[in-house]
This record gives structure tokens, sequence and C-alpha cells, in this order.
């Protein structure tokens, strides 16, 4: 029987693997018409993103080194979208 995997996307910086955590997680999310990355505020996903980033960081990058990406990436977003008219 043929089975195949599916393909993780190469992530090809430390920031970009934090990212990708996030979303995993459900801890951010795209502006469905600019894709500008949002937090959803929800302490349970980021958390979980967290507990990812400790439990597997990338291949050569520490738990610390991890975690800090993870925070850096949360810290430089916000909760809506720049482009988007506010109400």
């Amino acid at each position: 029987m043929l089975m195949t995997k599916q393909r993780q996307p190469a992530i090809r910086t430390l920031r970009g693997w934090a990212i990708n955590v996030l979303n995993e997680a459900g801890a951010i999310r795209e502006c469905e018409k600019h894709g500008w990355m949002q937090d959803r505020a929800d302490p349970h996903a980021r958390e979980r993103a967290f507990d990812i980033a400790r439990r597997d960081p990338p291949a050569d990058v520490s738990r610390q080194e991890a975690e800090a990406a993870v925070r850096d990436v949360l810290d430089s977003i916000g909760d809506t979208c720049p482009e988007c008219p506010s109400d």
C-alpha cells in the first residue's frame, strides 16, 4: 500500500519557525483581506505555542532561544490589522 506523508513547510529562519508555531497553536491569525498577522489574545493558545517551543525547538536552537523567538513575534504584532478601517 502506497502511503504519503504531508510535508512540513520549509522554515528558513527562527522567526519564521516561531510564526509557524504560533499559527499552528492558534495564537495568531492572518487578516483575510490584507495578510497581516494578528494576535488572537488567547492565553491558552499562547501557552500551547510556548510548550511547543520548549518541547520541540528547531535543530541547533536552545529551548530558551526558541521560547524567546515566540515571545519576540508576539511582542511585534498587534490584535488589529493596520490596513483595515477601525470601527
